[in-house]
């Protein structure tokens, strides 16, 4: 079968419900397949088995095409309880740059068909990646995951993050997920073990994650959502430990569900579980390095709430960026993590690769927000929108303050000491691939000093919405306020919080294309796709440039 047949042949698939399967002791897959994680050699590949209560061994083939009469490899794997009959298996002698099919069996049942692919070696054309991030299940239907399971220009997923949500169903996103059917299970905020597991069957059962997961391999970055949100190294701002027990508790179990349940590599034996960061090579066109900055270095948070107060002139306003926000040793990334970016950066400019790409969870440009009082925009009246606190976008624009302070833009200092390490590189042409935000952005990356360290493309969620609409504010008037972003702010060319979808990368070794596609809804599976933007990114001397 061609990739549209296998597609079609996924979404035909029938979703089992969950009473079905509390009562069927035969085997299963109710979460499909998918693959991830790859080199030039090797893949990893994943599948859940439902049904099993002991522990069992799960066989795997993996062919040339999708009838299986050229096998080139097979193997089986033991699952049970302990790792909640999640499989995977690391296929290696592959050979670089090709499509490999790949299912499983258990008891004679057999699991759907995926595609995937290992990642090229040597000189290389081109290579389409899709961004995606913010895949809220409550806020609507996976539909940018079938854009891109259909999407033949990409050929690597990169998710950069909050792949699924930690929220009880009564909380963010409640009132849309009731019109859609589409509550979070289990019902309460997930904390244990047990609770992050379920949350992840959750979205690997819908049928739009399936055929993405089974078409396309994935890169994977993750934020904070998949513990609870904005944590740091000593908490989250969404753990209460009086009510939910330690946060390393809680910490650990969202991580070892995570690895359980995506396509990823296990850490080396006795190594540190939280240190997730990756290194992918395209070739001779691009080298991708993905951060981690939430588990192992960023320092706590700074709350608007805290200081509002304080600020109440320009001078306070700048004391406050300068000394507060700005205070040395405020880190986002530890010194591993450093150490291992500036070792692919140096190996990367050495061997003359075109592009050096950053995964990156959090938006990294310098975002203030611009003075929108000077355009008439005043803050709409809604519950939970308190002046002179982080919701307040007029409060935070009458004085020059930044959008976020879980981003970057709240650790000045440590994105300064990222632009220094990588000035020690010989690099400033950083093409840095973000999620987060719910926006789409196309913007440039420049120090305190003004030095130019190259361009950030931001995506949109997947289903998440845009924060100015989500604050009460109308489509026109957040129209209005991207508007004042791209005009007010220098480091912002373009930006967009009115839709959802994906971004589409397309490299070559003289440019990267970059699409911004929005899809027409996420409240009705029929959807169409437009691509609301085009950017075109080329190399000016040792730096990037829009054109």
């Amino acid at each position: 079968m061609r990739r549209r047949q296998v597609l079609n042949g996924i979404a035909s698939l029938p979703i089992l419900s969950t009473t079905r399967l509390a009562a069927d002791t035969a085997p299963s897959f109710l979460h499909g397949v998918a693959s991830g994680d790859p080199d030039q050699e090797s893949v990893v590949i994943w599948t859940r088995m439902s049904g099993l209560t002991k522990s069992h061994s799960v066989s795997w083939q993996l062919a040339l095409d999708s009838t299986f009469q050229r096998i080139i490899s097979h193997g089986s794997e033991t699952t049970n309880q302990y790792q909640d009959y999640t499989v995977k298996a690391v296929v290696t002698g592959l050979e670089p740059g090709r499509n490999y099919f790949y299912r499983f069996n258990c008891r004679g049942f057999t699991s759907p068909i995926g595609l995937t692919r290992t990642l090229p070696k040597g000189d290389l054309d081109s290579v389409g990646i899709a961004l995606a991030s913010c895949s809220n299940y409550a806020f609507g239907f996976f539909n940018g995951y079938d854009a891109i399971a259909r999407d033949h220009a990409v050929d690597f997923v990169l998710h950069l993050g909050d792949y699924i949500y930690e929220y009880a169903a009564t909380g963010w996103g409640a009132q849309t997920a009731l019109a859609l059917n589409r509550g979070h299970k289990p019902i309460n905020e997930i904390v244990s073990l047990q609770d992050y597991r379920e949350r992840h069957a959750q979205y690997k059962a819908d049928p739009d994650s399936q055929r993405m997961h089974a078409a396309k391999p994935l890169l994977l970055v993750w934020d904070d959502h998949e513990s609870a949100n904005n944590p740091w190294v000593g908490g989250a701002q969404n753990h209460q430990p009086g009510e939910e027990g330690r946060w390393t508790d809680r910490r650990d179990s969202a991580i070892r569900a995570y690895y359980e349940w995506m396509p990823i590599r296990e850490p080396d034996k006795g190594a540190d579980r939280k240190a997730f960061w990756r290194s992918y090579r395209f070739g001779n066109l691009a080298t991708l390095i993905n951060l981690e900055s939430r588990h192992t270095g960023r320092s706590k948070q700074i709350d608007y709430a805290d200081h509002v107060h304080q600020i109440t002139s320009q001078a306070d306003a700048a004391a406050f960026q300068r000394d507060t926000m700005g205070a040395p040793g405020r880190t986002m990334l530890s010194t591993d993590m450093e150490s291992f970016l500036s070792d692919e950066l140096e190996r990367s400019k050495r061997e003359g690769t075109a592009w050096r790409l950053i995964g990156n969870a959090i938006p990294m440009a310098r975002i203030p927000v611009p003075n929108l009082e000077e355009t008439g925009i005043s803050m709409p009246e809604k519950p939970g929108v308190v002046p002179g606190v982080s919701a307040d976008l007029v409060w935070k624009g009458k004085w020059g303050l930044p959008l976020y302070l879980d981003t970057w833009d709240g650790y000045p200092w440590a994105r300064e000491q990222l632009y220094s390490l990588c000035a020690a590189c010989g690099v400033a042409d950083l093409l840095v691939l973000t999620g987060d935000s719910h926006s789409f952005w196309a913007n440039k990356l420049t120090s305190v000093g003004g030095q130019n360290f190259g361009i950030e493309i931001g995506t949109a969620g997947i289903t998440s919405p845009g924060d100015f609409i989500e604050q009460g504010f109308d489509p026109s008037t957040a129209g209005q306020i991207d508007e004042a972003f791209a005009t007010q702010i220098p480091d912002v060319r373009w930006t967009s919080n009115l839709y959802q979808g994906y971004v589409r990368l397309l490299l070559t070794q003289a440019r990267v294309t970059t699409d911004y596609i929005a899809v027409s809804t996420v409240n009705d599976r029929h959807y169409h796709t437009s691509t609301i933007r085009q950017e075109r990114i080329i190399r000016d001397d040792q730096s990037l440039k829009f054109v």
